[in-house]
């Protein structure tokens, strides 16, 4: 069986207890904060039911709150006192990790919250931190500029050079992951990953949903939040059922031996994004967040165990997926508060 090892923080052999829903099932016991009461409620409802393993509940983080850019939540992702927060009602869902979202550091704001972020994670032996590195996308030489990020990201916060917060960062088997998340596509991530292999610390590169093209290059896939066939629509009835079957089919029958990471969110509503498309899942009453939790559990087992689960998202209210706040509950109004009170 497959668990943290707490020096490192890494997904070990060892026969010791697992974090992950094991702890989650633990601490959703207690509910020693109301407004996370739904969101307790779904972790404790699939961690009872869940293999005695991994996975291990990561949550895909937004580092951006506080730029003038982008709508106000009420803090600042450059605050500490928000930031040492945030890691502890993490934790006590039993969430074990943050993947932030980074541009490379032509985008200051982001770069110096991850800076933060990563200092402040450093302080607790049980919370790790990673990069969902946004593929360049700004034309000229793509793979230059992206070998280029990932150095920087490497010198600053992974590598041997980079301050003691680099214990902080996440680790799989004792190698450090990076989450690329694609935009523009003209990449050459056979130059990429040659560069990183070049490295004294090697990454494990995943990449969002499959690339078939570069399969090879990668160490494994993560899913994120998606409708899948049918698209989206109108009424939000799509949530995303049939996308998590196909991403966690399609691993267990061509990638068995990738890492493959899966995903779950409360729903989607990216209404109060300036980059609005008017997508929208419904909440279902919380059963999308339920529901999505434990699909996984159709294609992985003790025997075959998925390593993490994501979810999607910590703090992310332009498009609707937050649960920092809760999730949605029917009968009795939103337990999520309103962005920017």
């Amino acid at each position: 069986m497959r668990v943290f090892d707490s020096t490192p923080f890494s997904l070990l052999s060892s026969p010791r207890p697992a974090f992950g829903f094991l702890a989650a099932a633990g601490l959703a016991l207690t509910l020693v904060s109301c407004h996370h009461a739904d969101v307790r409620q779904a972790l404790r409802s699939q961690a009872l039911q869940a293999p005695q393993g991994p996975p291990v509940m990561l949550a895909a983080y937004q580092p951006w709150f506080g730029n003038s850019s982008h709508i106000n939540v009420g803090y600042s992702s450059q605050d500490e006192r928000v930031l040492e927060r945030q890691i502890a009602e993490a934790k006590d869902l039993g969430i074990r990790g943050f993947v932030v979202n980074w541009y490379g550091p032509n985008k200051n704001f982001e770069d110096r919250s991850y800076a933060l972020l990563q200092r402040v994670a450093g302080q607790d032996r049980d919370f790790r931190v990673a990069l969902m590195y946004d593929e360049d996308d700004g034309g000229g030489d793509t793979t230059n500029q992206v070998i280029g990020d990932l150095q920087y990201a490497y010198d600053r916060y992974i590598g041997s050079r980079a301050d003691g917060s680099r214990s902080a960062y996440l680790r799989y088997n004792g190698r450090p992951v990076i989450f690329i998340f694609p935009k523009g596509g003209a990449t050459d991530w056979s130059r990429v990953r040659r560069a990183t292999d070049s490295w004294d610390d090697p990454p494990l590169l995943l990449y969002k949903d499959g690339n078939s093209k570069y399969a090879s290059d990668f160490d494994g896939f993560y899913a994120w939040v998606q409708p899948g066939r049918g698209g989206w629509q109108r009424d939000g009835s799509n949530w995303g059922r049939d996308y998590l079957d196909s991403f966690y089919a399609r691993m267990s029958a061509h990638y068995p031996d990738k890492i493959a990471v899966g995903a779950a969110w409360p729903g989607f509503d990216d209404s109060r994004a300036s980059w609005t498309r008017n997508r929208r899942m419904n909440a279902r009453c919380g059963k999308t967040f339920e529901d999505s939790l434990g699909l996984f559990r159709r294609y992985y087992s003790d025997q075959k165990p998925l390593p993490f689960l994501m979810i999607v998202t910590w703090n992310d209210y332009e498009e609707g997926t937050a649960i920092e706040r809760g999730v949605v509950r029917c009968g009795g109004g939103e337990s999520t508060a309103t962005a920017g009170r």
